[in-house]
């Protein structure tokens, strides 16, 4: 009997966190004209009590304030609530192979402060995980106390710190597999190492899904975010959700073998999409690079028939137009081969900022219901 009750309990606390996380994603999602509690009752199915007994906790917590009165069609005017973005603030960080950017963003996403330094991921581990945390320190101190509210506690005003790094690594524990050429980060728990040091909570993914989850939206449907810089991986949103995969190792793009007897790539193998492009891009020959990105994109939109494409990286935002123009175009003559609609390909929004952002998203996403 005690084990059904804690177990009730549990799911009971489970639920309640959930509704809040609707409530506030509604918040949100509502901007600075607000909404009210009988349209949050409605879009959620909530009872009209539950969503005031929600809604006095946030503004309890600091969370949501009132927004004014809206006319009503019968009674009194409805009071409007909305979300108040400073209350809390997350830090993305992005670990690229040759350069680390950290940002703090509000939690509408808003950035406060950005910092950007060069960053040795081949250098010993110890050395290139004090540099990432002395970056984040730089950064907390440049947004200054007045912009994170409660300073460092976690709960109070800074949250946690989103880590985006190259993959294959484990999202679940942390912990980082064989980088395409730095081996000696292999089974490093990169997570926990970083919050001992910063004394936050930490999120690990790799760079494509922490992109990927900052582009997602509820009615997100199915894309691929292609990420060509200095290496090349994806991130994959299906049904709305990124997907990661059993062992949190979906979208390791760059590694499928394209050319048999193509040149041998970081990873070991010969032949990869990654080598082949990074290759054209050495040698300039960008239009290459393009289709060759294409053929892999049309891999992809056969295999999970994916509603659209985007594309980032610094490769692909330092020539925007050529990588859209040559994957479009691969996909329109794959799409005409198998009379199939063709996939629109964009640029990611956001630019080079996508991935930073993203990684701040894996710490607000569970406050909202998302990720």
């Amino acid at each position: 009997m005690s084990g059904t009750t804690a177990g009730g309990g549990a799911n009971l606390s489970a639920l309640r966190g959930h509704n809040a996380a609707l409530v506030l994603r509604l918040l949100r999602d509502a901007g600075e004209d607000g909404v009210s509690r009988l349209e949050l009752a409605e879009r959620t199915g909530l009872t009209p009590q539950a969503v005031s007994k929600i809604t006095a906790r946030l503004r309890a917590e600091g969370l949501a304030a009132e927004a004014g009165r809206r006319a009503s069609t019968g009674g009194k005017p409805r009071t409007v609530l909305r979300l108040v973005p400073g209350a809390r603030h997350a830090i993305g960080l992005h670990l690229d192979r040759d350069e680390l950017t950290a940002v703090v963003v509000d939690l509408a996403g808003t950035p406060v402060a950005l910092r950007t330094a060069r960053f040795d991921f081949g250098a010993e581990a110890e050395r290139a995980l004090t540099a990432a945390a002395s970056e984040v320190e730089a950064l907390i101190a440049d947004a200054g106390a007045g912009a994170l509210p409660g300073g460092g506690v976690p709960g109070s005003g800074l949250l946690g710190v989103g880590v985006a790094a190259p993959g294959p690594l484990d999202h679940g524990s942390g912990v980082l597999h064989r980088v395409t050429g730095f081996p000696q980060w292999d089974g490093l728990p990169l997570r926990d190492a970083l919050a001992r040091r910063l004394g936050l909570p930490v999120v690990l993914d790799k760079d494509t899904n922490a992109a990927a989850l900052g582009l997602a939206a509820p009615a997100a449907g199915s894309f691929a975010y292609l990420h060509l810089g200095t290496g090349l991986g994806a991130g994959l949103v299906l049904d709305g959700g990124v997907y990661r995969g059993a062992r949190t190792d979906a979208g390791e793009f760059g590694h499928q073998v394209v050319q048999l007897d193509g040149p041998r790539c970081g990873c070991g193998n010969y032949g990869c999409l990654e080598a082949l492009c990074l290759a054209a891009v050495a040698r300039g020959a960008q239009e290459q690079a393009a289709r060759l990105l294409g053929v892999g994109a049309a891999n992809l939109v056969r295999l999970l028939d994916i509603d659209r494409v985007l594309l980032g990286g610094r490769i692909v935002l330092a020539a925007p137009e050529s990588y859209v123009r040559g994957v479009a175009a691969v996909l329109a003559e794959d799409a005409a081969r198998t009379n199939r609609p063709t996939v629109p390909v964009d640029v990611v929004r956001g630019g080079t900022r996508a991935v930073v952002e993203g990684a701040a998203q894996l710490v607000l996403a569970p406050l909202f219901a998302l990720g």
